[in-house]
């Protein structure tokens, strides 16, 4: 814990910008640690004064329907999603005031004994700390994945009922989320991978690159992707003084894990890294063992290792993780057709991933690709390509894509955007399906434009495939 950071709470007036996901756990925990606590939020609508209701009654004030730096206040801890040129926030960099976000807290109020495992990366991070996570518990450890995977970390540093806390903390970390961290300092990190993601927010791809870098904080085990160049930079950029781990899908050489044969191997945490090597599990204890899958299995791995955790525990591990829904997820087979729900790839990049796990596929993209560039993605998957179905606002511009890098795939448009819009989507693709190939959903775009989210577009897809008839 920072020094005298959690006492200096006490009675300090804090702002909370944002009522979103992490407002309200970061409300509860400064109100814990006695601040005076403001939650500001522009939004005024029902789900909004429910929020804000619950927080009043445990003794916060919220303003909602403002944007304005409340008077006195004398921190500000951000929602992640808000930029940097957000009115309350340049009002804070102007008055002096710290802004810092949900992480950068819980890591000055965590307890001087429990360990953060850090992973960050523009695809796969649930994943892998999901994977990690199960990995430290098969080798004894009283371990948490937080983030993104339904336990805020804010409130995993704080005391359970018992008055104990998790021993190791494996932290999903978002690039919003590292723009706001100042002093952390993870035992041991991992970025997976760059590609772009979040430009408006960030402003440009390097400075979305900086902060994923921001994980190899001084003293941090540094685990790069040796398949990724910009992880590897990133890796190289770290502090020097600290191991230097790759990770990555070919034979490990001294200080790397890898793969031999059809064996997860490590070669940087063991005696002899230049003569010996460990086993750590089978290919096939990865499931799916698709490559991005094996990646993020590797990953995961180092870090354990990092900590000690016996090979053993790695297999286990991974013999108990179960993949995410709407991540590589096979749906069905009708006729011969793999059907399989991949609606989390909402990026180029982790489109690409996907289709890279198929041999022949009839791939259903579109939505909103909000100005991302999907030529490389296509020209990459042309010769694995059965077909396209696409649909969404954007679908016109992965037309062109098409046309160009791969003018001999079949390419059916859906302009339906209502409720039974998937249903012709994944019509059209079973016409165009033959035995043995795979009826794939990787959008490469986000959902908005027609469904609620990226787990609403995999439950209709998913809906639509039961209701084949055979």
């Amino acid at each position: 814990m920072a020094d005298g950071f959690e006492e200096g709470l006490y009675g300090r007036p804090v702002c909370v910008a944002g009522l979103g996901v992490s407002g309200p756990p970061v409300a509860r925990s400064l109100l814990d640690c006695g601040a005076e606590v403001t939650v500001v939020d522009g939004r005024d609508d029902a789900a909004s004064r429910e929020a804000a209701e619950a927080l009043r009654a445990a003794g916060a004030r919220v303003v909602l329907g403002s944007d304005a730096l409340p008077e006195g206040a004398g921190l500000v801890v951000t929602s992640p999603g808000w930029r940097p040129d957000a009115p309350l926030l340049t009002a804070a960099a102007a008055a002096g005031v710290e802004v810092i976000g949900d992480v950068e807290l819980a890591w000055r109020l965590r307890p001087d004994e429990q360990v953060w495992l850090a992973v960050t990366g523009t695809n796969g991070k649930t994943t892998t700390v999901r994977m990690l996570e199960a990995m430290l518990r098969a080798d004894g450890r009283d371990a948490l994945a937080v983030g993104n995977v339904g336990t805020p970390v804010v409130e995993a540093v704080r005391p359970r009922p018992d008055g104990s806390v998790p021993q190791v903390l494996a932290v999903e970390l978002s690039s919003f989320q590292l723009h706001w961290s100042s002093s952390l300092r993870p035992h041991a990190a991992a970025v997976l991978n760059v590609a772009p993601d979040h430009l408006d927010w960030h402003g440009g791809f390097d400075a979305y690159a900086e902060a994923k870098g921001r994980i190899y904080a001084r003293g941090t085990v540094r685990v790069a992707n040796t398949a990724d160049e910009h992880s590897v930079r990133l890796a190289e950029q770290g502090d020097p003084h600290t191991p230097l781990v790759g990770f990555g899908p070919g034979t490990p050489r001294p200080g790397e894990l890898g793969v031999v044969e059809d064996l997860l191997v490590d070669r940087a945490f063991v005696d002899d890294p230049v003569h010996t090597a460990e086993e750590l599990a089978a290919l096939g204890d990865v499931r799916p063992a698709a490559p991005h899958q094996v990646a993020n299995a590797l990953a995961a791995a180092a870090l354990a290792r990092a900590v000690g955790a016996a090979p053993k525990a790695v297999r286990e591990g991974l013999a108990a993780f179960g993949p995410e829904p709407h991540r590589i997820a096979p749906v069905a087979t009708v006729d011969g057709v793999l059907y399989v729900d991949d609606s989390k790839a909402t990026n180029a990049h982790a489109a690409g991933a996907s289709l890279a796990a198929y041999e022949r596929v009839v791939w259903i993209a579109g939505g909103l690709l909000k100005g991302a560039e999907v030529d490389g993605l296509v020209r990459s998957a042309a010769p694995r390509l059965r077909a396209a179905v696409l649909l969404g606002r954007d679908r016109a511009e992965l037309r062109r894509a098409l046309a160009e890098h791969a003018p001999g795939v079949d390419v059916v448009e859906v302009a339906e955007t209502g409720e039974d819009a998937m249903d012709r989507v994944v019509a059209e693709a079973r016409a165009l399906a033959r035995e043995g190939d795979t009826v794939l959903l990787a959008p490469a775009a986000a959902s908005m434009d027609m469904f609620a989210n990226y787990n609403v577009r995999g439950d209709r897809f998913a809906e639509a495939v039961r209701r084949l008839p055979a």
